[in-house]
């Protein structure tokens, strides 16, 4: 082996380990590294990684990182972690494929994903199916969608809201629809998502809360 593919090895060696620190901050600075200077070998390492970081600007990190690697590499092992049994393994998969905007990741985001027990896997499915849909494809998304109203703190609520606002109007009759649903939280949250909609500048809570008030007055909201 020549010195310089030692001093090659010696760096990748190090780069990795660097990853694995117990210092948040070295291991931004190792994430940032290995996101300047892409290697194959890099891309199993940064998305195991992914599954375990603690730190979520760490995280940032090395989805830009993996970003910076070719398709080709990095979508197979990150489709291979929406199999896994660990919840931040399949949301951050879910959110790196989301930045890479490869359209083939699509049929993985399956029902099962869209409706996880995890908020968290959820929410990333939700923001990674919408930003993914091909054309076409957007009602039998929003179908799955609407199922998930009512659920959650204000948060993931707000996370499913946005989502289904980024796909425009074509989420407006199953939006009507789910505001006779029985269910008073389910209603609000289909008719706060409508105003989110026409109105992407106000505020969430605003919307939810007004929304409860049309609900509680058994109004539904609807203009015209």
């Amino acid at each position: 082996m020549t010195v310089t593919g030692r001093k090659q090895d010696g760096d990748e060696a190090r780069l990795l380990g660097g990853l694995a620190d117990e210092r948040a901050s070295v291991r931004l600075r190792a994430a940032l590294a290995v996101g300047s200077a892409p290697r194959p070998d890099f891309v199993g390492a940064l998305v195991e990684r992914c599954a375990v970081e603690p730190e979520f600007s760490v995280r940032d990190m090395l989805t830009w990182a993996l970003t910076r690697h070719p398709v080709s590499l990095t979508l197979p092992a990150l489709l291979r972690e929406l199999d896994s049994q660990r919840p931040q393994a399949r949301s951050q998969a879910l959110h790196t494929l989301s930045k890479i905007r490869d359209a083939r990741a699509y049929p993985a985001i399956t029902r099962a994903l869209l409706t996880d027990a995890d908020d968290e896997v959820a929410r990333s499915a939700w923001r990674a199916a919408v930003v993914l849909v091909p054309e076409g494809g957007e009602a039998a998304l929003v179908a799955v969608l609407v199922t998930q109203f009512g659920r959650g703190p204000l948060e993931t609520r707000r996370s499913l809201s946005r989502a289904l606002a980024g796909l425009g109007e074509v989420i407006v009759p199953a939006l009507r629809a789910t505001a006779e649903a029985a269910d008073p939280d389910v209603r609000a949250h289909a008719l706060a998502t409508e105003r989110l909609l026409r109105d992407p500048d106000s505020g969430f809570e605003g919307a939810v809360e007004e929304a409860k008030r049309v609900v509680a007055l058994g109004g539904s909201g609807r203009e015209g």
